[in-house]
């Protein structure tokens, strides 16, 4: 059924400031614009998708087309490049005509025909967004010039010959200011800088989600600092991409050859469905041998998020201050594999000024000297990253047997009413 189009009387003020800023992008990003839907739920953002465009399984594509269009065309639009386009084998994706119906309605009417999961809403994917808020938990916050990270850099950690694809919003051109930064790099120098054109102004003005996959690397590199980091600047609007345009890139990225594909998103889905294009991913992520490890999102709630849920990839969500409970804006659930600190994490940011632009914030500047303090999932991750890329370096292990030793180390030291933790190597279990 068509869903109506009021969902801001349903959201809190910050969430529909986030996705109004993310709808608007989409609209305006250069090479055409695109009409983002939301759909309302659990007083958040149940899903975002891109109307007149679905993901369609590939091998039931014909039996679609009979659903959807008249007999004379189906042939035309099966071979038309503009109406359906490969997004990665057995998944495509099928513009639909003006004249047919919108794009979640169409997917109902394939569900009644072919059941559940052969077609779904091309879905808008965020940094660690979630229902109930965008990304990140917070906006940046400001720090004192000259402060250190945290957690700090750690001398005893490693990491060198392992590899790490990062997805994300790129990196900022001045990183190499940051010692721990040093060697970190863009997969190509011109699409992956962050953001794609320099910061403007004296002092420069800092874009929303600008500095995001710095900061993450940042906080990678503090953990296991001999890490080799390659980072896509995957999320250049707003923060976010459909699935449609996100999963090539991740596929083309699979010839690295990384041991580690790390993925600082997520988005929640039509009925709770995996996504299909990604799912066809993360096969042949598993068959290089490869591990993948995701945020679990910044809802505050339980259900699942995407590609954080699916099986043998690793959902991180966040500690709060503490490090002895989950962050309230922390997703949680058995689909959640294990939390690592996520509140209050200080690491590399952009320098020059920048303008709050969700509630109750709204307007207001703040000042950066090339640090900031930030908190989400998204951030609790590169926490998870770094301690499997530390123990592949000093063990030898293969990727998959590392995660499965740290995994077993979180669950030997999981907090009652929580779940497994990882703390930051050499940290006490708790902080005072």
């Amino acid at each position: 059924m068509t869903e109506p189009d009021d969902w801001r009387s349903s959201v809190i003020p910050k969430v529909a400031d986030e996705t109004d800023h993310i709808i608007r992008s989409f609209s305006e990003a250069p090479g055409g614009g695109r009409e983002i839907k939301v759909v309302p739920a659990d007083g958040g953002i149940g899903h975002m998708y891109a109307e007149g465009e679905i993901l369609v399984r590939e091998e039931h594509l014909d039996r679609v087309l009979e659903i959807l269009e008249p007999d004379a065309d189906r042939d035309q639009v099966r071979n038309d490049p503009a109406r359906v386009r490969r997004v990665i084998e057995r998944v495509v994706l099928l513009a639909l005509a003006e004249s047919q119906p919108l794009a979640l309605d169409a997917i109902d009417a394939i569900d009644r025909e072919l059941g559940q999961g052969i077609a779904t809403p091309n879905h808008v994917l965020t940094v660690a967004g979630g229902v109930g808020t965008g990304c990140p938990a917070t906006e940046p916050q400001e720090v004192y010039d000259d402060i250190e990270p945290f957690p700090s850099v750690s001398h005893d950690g490693d990491g060198a010959g392992v590899l790490v694809y990062m997805a994300d919003t790129g990196l900022l051109r001045d990183t190499s200011t940051h010692s721990w930064l040093e060697g970190v790099r863009m997969a190509n120098p011109v699409e992956d800088a962050d953001p794609k054109e320099p910061l403007q102004g004296d002092p420069p003005q800092i874009p929303p989600y600008t500095g995001h996959g710095t900061f993450v690397s940042g906080v990678l590199r503090c953990i296991a600092p001999a890490t080799e980091i390659i980072v896509q600047n995957a999320f250049a609007i707003a923060g976010s991409e459909l699935e449609s345009d996100l999963v090539p890139r991740l596929d083309a990225a699979l010839g690295l050859g990384a041991d580690i594909y790390h993925l600082t998103i997520a988005c929640s889905s039509r009925n709770d469905l995996p996504l299909i294009a990604f799912q066809e991913w993360l096969r042949k992520v598993r068959q290089q041998g490869a591990v993948c490890i995701a945020a679990a999102g910044n809802s505050g709630f339980d259900r699942k998020t995407w590609p954080a849920a699916f099986p043998g990839v690793i959902g991180v969500g966040a500690l709060g201050g503490d490090w002895r409970g989950r962050a309230t804006f922390s997703n949680f659930g058995p689909w959640v594999d294990v939390y690592a600190p996520g509140r209050d994490l200080v690491n590399a940011y952009a320098t020059g000024t920048y303008t709050c632009h969700v509630y109750p914030y709204a307007g207001e500047v703040r000042k950066f000297y090339g640090m900031a303090k930030w908190s989400g999932t998204s951030f609790s991750t590169p926490i998870v990253t770094g301690l499997i890329a530390d123990r592949i370096s000093r063990t030898g292990e293969t990727p998959r047997q590392a995660a499965a030793a740290v995994l077993a180390e979180a669950r030997s030291q999981a907090i009652p009413g929580v779940g497994p933790v990882l703390l930051p190597s050499g940290c006490p279990p708790h902080r005072h």
